[in-house]
């Protein structure tokens, strides 16, 4: 299922909070994967029919954010991931249509946690589990047979795809899970998948996208240090891990990356356009990536 909302995803851009630009990329931006499992949460919502509405709902938030702002603010989790469920949570409790009946659902059996389920929504066309995710990979390897890994190397593409359709998704078909889902409702239950992200490809190979990958994904380059000393050109800044999500905009950076420094760490950075509009992002690894 490509996103409902794709005819306004150049909003985020035009928005100026930051949470509410978040906002606005997790509902409007294409998912990472093309699966049948996958649905976006906000599928049969009354805004998806009349996508201008979600957008005059995100305008207005951008004028007023104070609401989205305090609901952010609750927890102490300041993961990007739990940033992404946050988002997703608030936009399931403000659209028409649809209702959030729970969240982080834990399924017990026997004092032993089995799992959660991200979210559990409904909406006209029945009872739905989702489970909800936003990623960054790179690819490595050979150019026939890339491995794709996050950027700390310690994530794989192929595992989490596996993971969740054979571990996330069935959580809800359990029995554990369905004596608990009936305090929610009677109706059947179905699962579904959302993931957002990135690929990121390597600026000196041609690697072709993996299997299972929606063609219109988000894409972006990464370098090693020693490559981007010598093909990295023009005005680089560093994005914080917390501003990984909606595009870049010139009042929300300050910091310019180093071509000449050096890092233990991956680096996302990204190039504005004359607007001050992100116009490419990249990773920069260490020269030993992925191997530490």
């Amino acid at each position: 299922m490509p996103n409902p909302f794709a005819s306004i995803a150049d909003l985020p851009s035009m928005l100026r909070t930051p949470a509410v630009r978040d906002l606005a990329w997790v509902l409007t931006s294409p998912p990472l994967l093309d699966l049948s499992c996958q649905r976006h949460p906000l599928a049969a919502s009354d805004w998806t029919a009349k996508p201008w509405k979600i957008a005059d709902w995100l305008c207005s938030l951008d004028r007023d954010p104070a609401v989205l702002e305090y609901w952010l603010t609750q927890g102490n989790d300041r993961r990007l991931g739990r940033h992404y469920e946050q988002l997703w949570q608030f936009a399931l409790t403000q659209a028409p249509g649809v209702s959030l009946l729970g969240a982080n659902i834990p399924i017990r059996v026997e004092g032993h946690t089995l799992g959660e389920l991200d979210l559990l929504v409904q909406d006209q066309d029945g009872i739905h589990h989702l489970e909800i995710a936003v990623k960054y990979y790179l690819a490595t390897g050979s150019t026939e047979q890339p491995v794709w890994l996050g950027p700390g190397a310690r994530d794989r593409l192929d595992i989490k795809r596996s993971h969740l359709i054979t571990k996330q998704l069935p959580l809800s078909t359990t029995t554990e899970a369905q004596a608990l889902l009936t305090c929610y409702s009677e109706a059947p239950v179905r699962a579904w998948l959302w993931m957002s992200g990135y690929l990121f490809y390597p600026i000196d190979e041609s690697m072709q996208a993996p299997q299972d990958v929606n063609p219109a994904h988000l894409r972006g380059a990464w370098y090693s240090q020693m490559c981007a000393r010598n093909q990295l050109s023009g005005c680089w800044w560093k994005l914080p891990k917390q501003r990984w999500l909606a595009p870049a905009t010139s009042y929300e950076i300050s910091e310019l990356y180093d071509v000449s420094g050096t890092s233990i760490w991956p680096q996302l950075i990204v190039q504005l356009d004359d607007y001050g509009r992100e116009s490419h992002r990249a990773f920069i690894v260490p020269d030993s990536w992925p191997d530490h």
